[in-house]
């Protein structure tokens, strides 16, 4: 997440913690290895959980934790999503970059809990790693939630394209 920090909004404060779990894949997932391809909301409780203990002003104290945005890039995005969906209190703007919706998403959906908060969903035809389909799910799951969705998708793997990139940074001067 850091190769973003150079475009971000001058008055943001990035926070990049790593996965809490080994993954099979290699490097940290934000999730236990399952046995099922996708994982459900719950399957990213306990990430959320321990996110949620260190984003508090005893840990940073100059970070406003009113204004909540959610960045995640593919595992990332899942767990960004559900933490927006479980404690939608908590997150002000939601991003899912070359991700997807954990199954589970849609009960929590059906109340509306992101109502009128902005939502940015990118994502590439060419991504081998996370079909296309599953952002388009992504996309109508967080209208479906109420969220006002900004969508990007380019001819492009398991990465963000370079006018996705311009469109999450104009995204995030403007949220």
């Amino acid at each position: 997440m850091w190769v973003f920090s150079p475009r971000l909004p001058k008055n943001a404060f990035l926070i990049a913690p790593r996965g809490l779990y080994l993954s099979r894949m290699g490097g940290f997932g934000w999730h236990p290895d399952l046995e099922n391809p996708i994982p459900w909301v719950d399957d990213f409780r306990s990430a959320v959980d321990a996110l949620l203990e260190i984003l508090t002003p005893a840990c940073f104290p100059t970070a406003d934790f009113l204004n909540l945005s959610v960045v995640g890039f593919s595992q990332g995005a899942a767990l960004g999503y559900s933490m927006a969906l479980l404690f939608p209190q908590r997150v002000r703007a939601v991003v899912g970059l070359s991700g997807f919706m954990p199954d589970g998403a849609e009960a929590l959906a059906r109340n509306r809990p992101l109502q009128g908060k902005p939502a940015f969903v990118a994502h590439g035809r060419q991504d081998d790693l996370v079909p296309v389909t599953r952002a388009r799910q992504a996309v109508e799951l967080l209208e479906q939630a109420g969220a006002k969705v900004s969508y990007c998708e380019d001819d492009v793997g398991h990465k963000l394209s370079l006018s996705c990139f311009r469109g999450l940074e104009a995204f995030l001067a403007a949220h």
